[in-house]
């Protein structure tokens, strides 16, 4: 018989989102916090684990979620067995993976020395793996972009090249005298058993080899949403995360989510922030003050808007990020409902899609619960 046990608040995933949510609930007094985390080494994160630790969450590494058994109930293994945890509330922070090379359709021969950029973390830092010694980085985000090169250096790797489709600079403190290629495609992988080069098209269309024995693909976020998807939480078509209001409340009662599961990308600190902020909502769902709201006013961004979070309008304040699918210049944002103009904002610079543009939200009080979906667009 599978063993029961009981916790006030149950995170999943001890990323920064999930141990920020952990230490801050701790500390407020949420009651037993638990963080289940599948990974036994916790990697470049210690310094959260040991603040959600001094605040009195407990934190378990080695542990699988495996599926959920009822409402509010995950079944789990470890190396000590199968286990069923019921919990007044849970947190899903199970962040995001790169977009693996098979998924950009780069063609080529599968040699080793392919990695994503959360691999390349893994290998360097975990595992303490030898992953080449003259690599190239590609990637769209100067901060995912940014770490994969700081680590590949690390490591005592030469950086060869960043490869971005993008027309952007990387800051100087990363770029150093590493060359960048911008407004430029991996169009191809080469060698056989190793990777000898990848081969590059530049946007006019000249063509070229850069030698390496590794390539870094960062970048291009898919979230980890399986174990929210088996547990019945809708999934926003533009991020295709969980849909959430301001407070982080799932569409499943007593269900949040935070983090990168939510959108790729950003800093660490970031997503401690943005973690830690799910603390007061949780604790106002555990007292009762805040009962769970229906399916809310769905918001939807239009082409070329790639997504907007939050997602459903429902409590909480603070804002709106938007991300664009492509370069954008100084756009005009108009967020409307039915018809009736909510919001019209200039943007007085370039969105990338690289970075999210924050809105506003004062328009939110001006919406008909029982009107159509909010569309968030660019004229």
């Amino acid at each position: 018989m599978t063993p029961v046990r009981t916790v006030d608040v149950l995170v999943v995933g001890a990323g920064p989102a999930g141990l920020g949510a952990a230490a801050r609930l701790a500390a407020l007094g949420a009651g037993t916090v638990e963080v289940l985390e599948r990974e036994r080494d916790l990697g470049g994160v210690r310094r959260w684990a040991v603040a959600a630790r001094r605040a009195g969450a407990v934190l378990r590494t080695g542990v699988t979620v495996t599926g959920w058994s009822g409402p509010l109930t995950l079944d789990t293994t470890s190396p000590a067995g199968r286990e069923r945890v019921v919990a007044r509330a849970v947190v899903l922070a199970t962040g995001a993976r790169e977009r693996p090379r098979g998924a950009r359709l780069v063609p080529g021969t599968r040699p080793a020395g392919v990695l994503t950029g959360g691999e390349l973390r893994r290998a360097v830092r975990r595992h303490r793996q030898d992953v080449g010694t003259r690599a190239v980085v590609v990637g769209t985000e100067p901060d995912a972009a940014r770490r994969a090169v700081r680590t590949l250096r690390r490591a005592g790797v030469e950086v060869a090249a960043l490869v971005t489709r993008e027309r952007w600079r990387a800051p100087g403190a990363l770029t150093g005298r590493l060359p960048v290629l911008d407004g430029t495609a991996v169009t191809g992988l080469l060698g056989r058993g190793r990777l000898s080069g990848v081969r590059v098209r530049r946007g006019d269309g000249r063509e070229a080899t850069v030698a390496c024995d590794t390539v870094v693909f960062t970048g291009e976020w898919l979230p980890e949403h399986e174990l929210a998807r088996s547990g019945g939480v809708a999934l926003a078509p533009g991020t295709r995360g969980p849909a959430v209001d301001g407070a982080f409340r799932t569409s499943v009662a007593g269900v949040f989510a935070v983090g990168a599961l939510l959108h790729g990308g950003g800093s660490a600190v970031g997503a401690v922030v943005r973690g830690r902020a799910v603390a007061a909502p949780v604790l106002a769902y555990l007292s009762g003050r805040a009962p769970w709201p229906g399916a809310g006013v769905p918001v939807v961004a239009d082409a070329p808007l790639r997504w907007v979070v939050p997602n459903r309008l429902g409590a909480g304040g603070g804002r709106f990020l938007v991300r664009a699918a492509r370069p954008l210049v100084r756009p005009v944002v108009v967020v409307s409902q039915d018809g009736v103009l909510l919001l019209r904002r200039r943007v007085w610079r370039a969105v990338v899609p690289s970075r999210s543009l924050p809105l506003p939200a004062g328009w939110a009080a001006r919406v008909d619960p029982c009107g159509g979906p909010v569309r968030v667009r660019v004229e």
